[in-house]
């Protein structure tokens, strides 16, 4: 097992903890219950329930051990083959949690009860390179040995119902009741009608380090957002997963359930805009603005056309099931055009702000999107652009619905296949790591290919 650095780490605000600070919450009985996490390819919060004295006593300073299928199985968590990474030929062995102890946060919701967010190593200590979190942490090495730091926020969406989740897993999800029956965007009467649930996660949050900026209502029936501050790239990650899955348990304690999916019904899909944008990594110094001549720098306009050259082939990581492509659809916005406009809701990349507060906001990913996928694959694309220099195209003004660019892939064959080809995600993630997610891809499709779906059955069990 891997010894780790016991060298002081600071949290990273007032309101997460220090190992220390924990070590003392343990010993006088505060803690009883230590949960390390990883973040798995879909997205998800994999890991332990530790006790807390057993977790003092031989986990901490250390690592703790668990299955390396656990980034080679489907939702279901079947073991599937084809994975390099861990198979059955290879006798599906171990990997290890390495907690990160700038991570340690309280969780309200769940009393006596922290969480730990972990890096993923092999046996011999070597990174887990296909692991979400070690993704973007290449990423954020790359733009490092150019000086920079990427900061980012995410914007989630979520539909709350008032149906329980056993109830809607036992229905077959038919009939949910929405907590709001109507378009509430921007409501305060539709936000205060589900306050008591939207309250209480956002309180959660805060009191677990996540600053918290605003809820409104959006364009779904029981369709919310809660926003929160941007932060380093690998802090927002992290932040993002637990509030996914924090905020569904508070709902299950309400007797409600709340969904991320990008596209739950015929109506509006959940999106998830990123905003990113590069600060120098010691000096906070502006990246992407030239305050000399007060307009964009060369390096943030070569940062958009990188992002804007790969967004086709890096789509499986910002969109990563076959329901995210049901979100891109004309006059939705969500995006279909691979474009860019300033301050334009249109075009999948959209410039805001100035000076410091100049950001590109990519408009392309939904709410099921694994937040270490999305903002790696942003940053990859932004960083390649820098680095090859390329230039950005014409703005596009106007309705980029109907504007002619190339689109976004339809369907997640389409952005498979474009992942697959790609010359350049090769490059900047690796032929291993590229193989992996296209694996995880096929066995998606190869999945939904076989099921029979209610649309079959209605149209055909009786009329044809």
């Amino acid at each position: 097992m891997s010894t780790l650095n016991t060298d002081p780490i600071p949290a990273r605000n007032d309101r997460m903890l220090t190992a220390d600070r924990l070590r003392g919450m343990i010993l006088e009985g505060e803690i009883d219950t230590v949960i390390l996490t990883f973040t798995d390819m879909q997205g998800r919060l994999q890991g332990k329930l530790l006790h807390a004295r057993f977790f003092l006593d031989s986990v901490l300073g250390h690592a703790t051990e668990g299955c390396n299928y656990l980034l080679a199985v489907d939702v279901d968590m079947n073991t599937i083959d084809g994975y390099e990474h861990a198979s059955w030929a290879s006798g599906y062995g171990d990997m290890e949690f390495l907690p990160d102890l700038a991570t340690i946060r309280l969780m309200p919701h769940r009393p006596g009860t922290v969480m730990i967010q972990c890096d993923l190593a092999g046996t011999t200590g070597e990174p887990v390179r296909v692991s979400p979190r070690s993704m973007l942490r290449a990423q954020t090495d790359r733009a490092a040995a150019h000086g920079w730091k990427a900061i980012a926020g995410t914007e989630l969406e979520f539909v709350v119902y008032n149906t329980p989740y056993e109830k809607a897993w036992d229905d077959g999800y038919r009939n949910l009741e929405p907590a709001n029956r109507y378009n509430v965007d921007y409501s305060i009467l539709g936000s205060t009608l589900v306050e008591p649930l939207l309250r209480d996660i956002r309180n959660t949050m805060y009191s677990s380090g996540l600053t918290v900026e605003s809820a409104k209502g959006e364009c779904n029936f029981g369709q919310h957002e809660i926003a929160f501050l941007y932060d380093d790239v690998i802090a927002t990650a992290d932040n993002h997963s637990y509030y996914k899955t924090a905020s569904k348990d508070i709902a299950r304690q309400h007797g409600q359930s709340l969904t991320f999916m990008a596209k739950p019904n015929q109506r509006e899909g959940n999106s998830c805009h990123i905003h990113m944008s590069l600060r120098g990594k010691h000096d906070d110094s502006l990246v992407f603005w030239d305050a000399e001549n007060e307009r964009r720098s060369a390096v943030y306009d070569h940062f958009i056309a990188g992002v804007l050259a790969t967004m086709r082939e890096f789509t499986l990581f910002y969109a990563p099931n076959i329901n995210s492509y049901k979100r891109f659809v004309k006059g939705s916005f969500a995006p279909t055009a691979v474009a860019w406009g300033v301050d334009n809701r249109t075009t999948a990349v959209r410039l805001v702000g100035a000076g410091k507060s100049a950001r590109m906001e990519n408009r392309l990913p939904g709410g099921d999107m694994n937040p270490y996928l999305g903002l790696a694959a942003m940053l990859a694309g932004g960083l390649y652009g820098v680095e090859h220099e390329l230039e950005l195209g014409e703005e596009t003004r106007g309705n980029a619905y109907e504007s002619g660019a190339p689109t976004v892939p339809t369907t997640m064959r389409e952005a498979r296949d474009a992942l697959a080809g790609s010359a350049v995600a090769a490059e900047v993630f690796g032929e291993d790591v590229v193989r992996h997610y296209v694996h995880y891809a096929d066995v998606e499709i190869d999945a939904f290919d076989a099921a029979v779906t209610d649309w079959e059955l209605r149209r055909g069990f009786e009329r044809l």
